[in-house]
């Protein structure tokens, strides 16, 4: 008796997995994290250093690394702290040698997209790290972090994973990043009949978005385009990828001419050259019902937190975990010439972000979901999330990484992405800014949405709008 209340006692000690957590580690998603460095020198890491770093940098960044999910008696998922066999979580890709770099970037690809279907096994801590130590056309070799999704959010992650990195101009002195300038809608002046306009127009956005939240989930799914098959199952499937970057300059002159933010002129830069590939691949499509799923961190944040600073109890403008929320974002309808109306089709983007970002529904899904979750348990809450997000057509999410180059073990670090495997949607588009570039990623179903093509698209896009903005 006394051996189970001990048991009972441990079990209760060990920290709940978040609910964003246990939304993404279920039957209906499975999430992974995958972040891409691409390495200036050929990768020649000893073991035995590889091994050290791991063991002394990012097992002791927090206990997550070290950790795998238990479900206890009350059927709550927990954290479990294990030890940890580091050759399991190291990987290795063997390729033949002696091959061209356009040969190795087609195996890398290839490879990218194996693993991202391949799910964690549940008896070990939830993440590995890969080494391609081949030369691909951008890099003499990669690493590939896998995270899963459980462990934390992005923002989470990659503070953990800089925790490992270094400055390669001067390792004494710590990564800087850019200046993150927060939005407020509440901060225009006006007066008192601005005021009650501002809070009525954010009543009408707050019950509008909580409408269509639902609808999503329960009753209006996108139309079936280019980019949406509609088919469940997605998550598991393999993805393909394609990357492509643009300058941080160049986009904050057109933020600067347009009065916008450099997130409002990237996504609308994404729509624009995602609605020019539907109509390429199937003319008519363009006007299809098309929703994006535009991913934003709630924390309070102006840059990055140590990981020993997200962990303790005063640090709650940023804590660890998941904490971000779902913008539900139509896409504009595709103008006729749109050499002229790229901009317009930039500032109608704009203005649904606006009104969006007015409306306090973000925050009260993540309460009603967490209701859902205790009125009908943690799977019918995951499989409400399932749903929210199949039912639309594409995910957006982005990222702040360093300015200055890292290096990791002496390797210098020349170019840095992410993608997200696992989504139940066709198509998602993760953007990572570094070293002055704001690196945009695509990652599709394979076999369902040409990723090259789609890129050709985004640039194109990008093309238009900078010419006729500059």
């Amino acid at each position: 008796m006394v051996g189970m209340e001990e048991e009972e006692e441990e079990e209760q000690r060990r920290p709940p997995v978040s609910p964003f957590g246990v939304y993404f580690n279920s039957s209906s998603i499975s999430l992974a994290v995958l972040a891409v460095l691409e390495i200036e020198e050929p990768i020649n890491i000893p073991h035995s250093r590889l091994v050290f770093l791991l063991d002394t940098l990012l097992l002791r960044v927090h206990p997550r690394f070290s950790s795998v999910i238990v479900t206890g008696k009350d059927g709550e998922q927990r954290w479990k702290r294990v030890e940890v066999n580091l050759k399991d979580h190291i990987k290795t890709a063997v390729f033949p040698e002696n091959r061209s770099p356009e040969y190795y970037e087609e195996r890398f690809s290839s490879y990218l997209s194996e693993i991202s279907a391949e799910l964690f096994l549940g008896n070990r801590p939830l993440w590995e790290i890969h080494f391609v130590k081949y030369p691909t056309t951008n890099a003499a070799g990669n690493v590939v972090f896998k995270i899963h999704h459980a462990i934390g959010d992005g923002y989470s992650l990659m503070a953990a994973l800089l925790s490992c990195f270094k400055r390669s101009d001067d390792p004494s002195l710590p990564l800087t990043f850019p200046d993150i300038r927060i939005r407020r809608s509440g901060d225009a002046g006006g007066g008192k009949k601005a005021a009650v306009a501002r809070a009525l127009a954010s009543a009408f956005n707050t019950v509008s978005d909580l409408w269509t939240s639902f609808s999503k989930t329960k009753l209006l799914a996108d139309d079936l385009s280019p980019v949406r098959s509609g088919e469940t199952g997605v998550g598991f499937r393999p993805i393909s990828a394609a990357t492509m970057a643009f300058s941080l300059d160049q986009i904050k002159q057109i933020k600067s001419k347009l009065g916008m933010t450099v997130n409002d002129v990237v996504t609308g830069t994404v729509f624009l050259g995602t609605r020019m590939y539907m109509k390429e691949m199937e003319p008519g499509s363009e006007d299809a019902e098309t929703t994006s799923i535009v991913v934003l961190n709630t924390r309070m944040l102006r840059s990055y937190n140590s990981v020993h600073d997200m962990m303790m109890s005063k640090a709650t403008e940023s804590p660890w975990g998941n904490h971000f929320a779902f913008l539900h974002v139509g896409l504009p309808k595709l103008m006729s010439t749109m050499a002229r109306r790229s901009l317009e089709f930039l500032k109608a983007t704009q203005k649904v972000i606006q009104k969006k970002r007015s409306s306090v529904a973000v925050h009260l899904n993540g309460g009603l979901i967490q209701l859902y979750r205790k009125l009908r348990g943690s799977e019918a809450a995951s499989s409400y999330v399932y749903w929210a997000v199949k039912n639309t057509s594409m995910a957006i999410t982005n990222m702040i990484g360093p300015t200055e180059k890292m290096t990791l073990a002496d390797h210098h670090v020349k170019g840095l992405y992410f993608l997200l495997a696992g989504n139940p949607q066709n198509l998602t588009v993760t953007m990572v800014s570094y070293m002055g570039q704001m690196r945009v990623s695509i990652g599709t179903e394979k076999g369902f949405i040409d990723p090259n093509k789609l890129k050709s698209c985004i640039q194109r896009a990008f093309d238009l709008i900078l010419n006729s903005t500059c």
